[in-house]
């Protein structure tokens, strides 16, 4: 048998230790974006379990504004006051969505929870076994009574699929994950900033209510609020669509 030399023992020992430190590093970074959201989590009345660290991990590397990938949409008209956008009012065309209904006692919690949901789905946990890539927004559908006083508890979570899986979307492995195709739909589009609860979407539904000419044009109970950052984000920056009636 032909002995090893130093060198090359030194090279294979060499490697062996820069991968261990590799994944030493990995873990440490898995442990530290895990108690980042597990702490943001619980403000929100959320556990963020310890099976969510890979997803988080994932998610956090691919987080690049560059690699993101915008929900392709036609501006109709953009409405302004002294300088000041007022709202937009947008076309979106025919599209499949990865939705998740969510039902918990508040809307913090059904998005957390549902936005959980949808990160295994993107990373990995999906028929193709591939990183699908992050689109933006994620959006939530909410619901209020007629009068637009109070919103409904049910809440639908959904993540626009990247173009390329447009034709043939992976399937998810959790079952509570549907693929829809919605219909192309015409929006007023009006921009805040902030957390998203009950009452500050409550105070933007009113807000572009009395701003838009003719609401009524508009359905009177079904809205979304489309997130452009994740929900650890402490300063989110958010918009409030009014959906044109078919």
């Amino acid at each position: 048998l032909a002995e090893e030399s130093p060198d090359s023992a030194y090279h294979s020992h060499g490697s062996s230790l820069e991968e261990e430190a590799a994944e030493r590093m990995d873990d440490e970074e898995q442990e530290r974006l895990l108690s980042y959201w597990q702490s943001v989590g619980r403000g929100h009345q959320v556990d963020v379990p310890r099976d969510m660290a890979e997803p988080i991990q994932q998610l956090t590397r691919n987080n690049n504004p560059q690699e993101r990938q915008s929900i392709p949409f036609t501006l109709i008209q953009r409405k302004e006051k002294l300088g000041d956008l007022l709202y937009e009012k947008r076309q979106y065309g025919k599209a499949k969505w990865a939705c998740i209904k969510m039902k918990e006692k508040q809307y913090e919690q059904s998005i957390c929870l549902g936005f959980m949901k949808l990160m295994r789905y993107i990373c990995e946990q999906n028929s193709s076994g591939l990183y699908l890539g992050i689109t933006v927004p994620i959006v939530t559908i909410v619901h209020t009574d007629e009068a637009q006083s109070a919103m409904t508890q049910a809440v639908t979570v959904a993540y626009y699929l990247p173009e390329v899986l447009q034709d043939e979307p992976p399937h998810p492995f959790d079952s509570d994950i549907i693929i829809e195709e919605w219909p192309a739909t015409i929006v007023y589009s009006r921009s805040f900033r902030g957390i998203t609860n009950e009452d500050s979407i409550m105070r933007e539904i009113n807000l572009l209510a009395a701003i838009l000419e003719s609401p009524e044009l508009c359905l009177r109970d079904t809205f979304i609020i489309a997130g452009y950052t994740n929900p650890a984000a402490a300063n989110r920056h958010n918009e409030i669509w009014f959906l044109q009636r078919p």
